[in-house]
């Protein structure tokens, strides 16, 4: 009965007259928009207790940040292929077939999960010393790439959960149990890495062995909700069919599998444009990082908004509704860009105080601030790329995110940045110049694609 009562919601909240549209955006966005920043705010808190172990100690953390992403970036074609086709089940009022995307979810999401997590702590090593890792980095930096590779695997099956409950609509279950975990994480980091309440002192092993612990208890949680929870339609069952089912991971990857080399594309540069930077010194790259971990409070409401445009719009094409689906996107992207602006004057306005709350050593605080200043230029472009290119994942054209992210990241955060930083000898402002260039790039693609309409084209819809 329960799942019979979250269904006829879901099939009411398809209705167009069934109350405002803004109020329909809010209900999917909120919980995604408190969960992404408490995780940002978790995040910053985390970085900010390696930072009182010194410069260094922040280097090493911040070297290991985009290869882990390049790791993660093959579940991109099952998170956003799930998401698509969940989406366009429920939409089209079948929940058992989303049960069933959401079984096939997590089956693939543990066998790669547990492949990558090994790979991960074998390439540790190498990984570390390829990003340019220092004599007084080298060994913080493997023992923490290790110990969070290792806990990679409950990571991605979380991943692949909120993927399908974010699909579902269902956005505030996973905003519960994803901020109960990075509570645990930072509670961790406290006690590890300056040894409190009778715990060894570990520094930065310290915060990877909390990471990792975080997010076995997230993992946990999700698979709770998924299977003993009467909170979701997508309740599993344990004596279901756990064979994999062809057509349904060929449907995944179909839709996802752009997404994926999007990612790819995406973490690689990041990768180089962090190796780049990184050639300017261990303070300089401490403020970048400073720089990074404060501009999570722009990414995290960016990512609630595409969330939000992705299931929104692949609902209402699953219900056969072409224009309310424009309709959600184009007033998804209106309220990302006033929340950007309002984003883009905190920075400039408080960029210094809030530098400092990370590091004591004025040059690196001072370095930090004009990144940030640096970043609010690029704010608009940042939340109008995150929420279109939600509204197309969410009708299967993942292909044109993909051609923004390559011609933007690999033109200006690789190339342009490179000559900018090495040839030009503009320091860290032409790194972060590089990423405004870039950013504005892909947003111009994103925008003339959505504006098009063709993304409303029925072939996207694979499944």
């Amino acid at each position: 009965m329960k799942q019979l009562s979250l269904l006829k919601r879901l099939k009411q909240r398809m209705d167009a007259d069934f109350r405002p549209v803004w109020k329909e955006i809010i209900m999917i966005t909120l919980p995604a928009f408190i969960e992404l920043v408490m995780s940002t705010l978790f995040g910053m808190v985390d970085m900010v207790m390696v930072g009182r172990l010194g410069p260094a100690a922040i280097t090493a953390v911040g070297l290991t940040n985009q290869p882990f992403m390049l790791l993660l970036s093959v579940f991109a074609a099952v998170n956003i292929g799930t998401t698509t086709l969940v989406a366009w089940r429920i939409g089209a009022g079948k929940p058992e077939e989303a049960q069933a995307v959401t079984r096939q979810t997590v089956l693939i999401s543990l066998v790669l999960g547990a492949l990558v997590s090994g790979v991960g702590v074998l390439l540790a090593p190498g990984v570390v010393r390829f990003m340019g890792a220092g004599p007084d980095t080298f060994a913080d930096a493997t023992v923490y790439f290790q110990v969070v590779a290792a806990g990679l695997v409950f990571q991605v099956l979380n991943m692949g959960i909120t993927a399908a409950l974010r699909g579902a609509g269902e956005t505030k279950i996973p905003m519960l149990y994803n901020v109960g975990s990075n509570f645990i994480n930072v509670f961790g980091n406290y006690v590890l890495i300056y040894g409190k309440l009778g715990f060894p002192r570990w520094g930065v092993t310290g915060a990877a062995v909390s990471t990792s612990f975080s997010r076995l208890l997230g993992c946990l949680a999700g698979l709770y909700v998924v299977y003993c929870s009467r909170h979701t339609v997508l309740r599993l069952k344990l004596k279901a069919d756990y064979r994999l089912h062809w057509p349904t991971v060929q449907r995944i990857f179909a839709i996802g599998l752009p997404a994926a080399l999007e990612q790819f594309i995406l973490h690689s540069g990041l990768m180089l444009f962090a190796k780049t930077v990184s050639t300017l010194g261990t303070l300089k790259f401490a403020a970048h990082q400073i720089g990074v971990n404060i501009s999570g409070l722009s990414f995290a409401p960016s990512m609630a908004f595409s969330v939000a445009a992705t299931t929104l719009v692949g609902q209402s094409l699953g219900a056969g509704k072409e224009e309310q689906a424009t309709k959600y996107a184009r007033l998804v992207h209106k309220i990302a860009l006033v929340v950007a602006i309002l984003n883009g004057l905190l920075f400039i306005f408080f960029s210094y105080p809030m530098a400092l709350v990370y590091t004591s050593d004025a040059a690196v605080a001072a370095a930090a601030s004009m990144v940030l200043k640096i970043l609010a230029l690029a704010l608009p472009g940042q939340s109008t790329q995150f929420a279109l290119a939600g509204a197309l994942r969410g009708a299967g054209d993942t292909m044109s995110p993909l051609y923004a992210s390559a011609l933007g990241i690999w033109l200006f955060r690789v190339v342009a940045a490179y000559i900018f930083v090495r040839i030009f000898h503009w320091d860290l402002a032409g790194a972060w110049v590089a990423f405004v260039l870039d950013q504005y790039t892909r947003s111009t693609v994103i925008y003339l694609r959505f504006r098009s309409g063709k993304w409303k084209n029925r072939r996207f819809r694979v499944g």
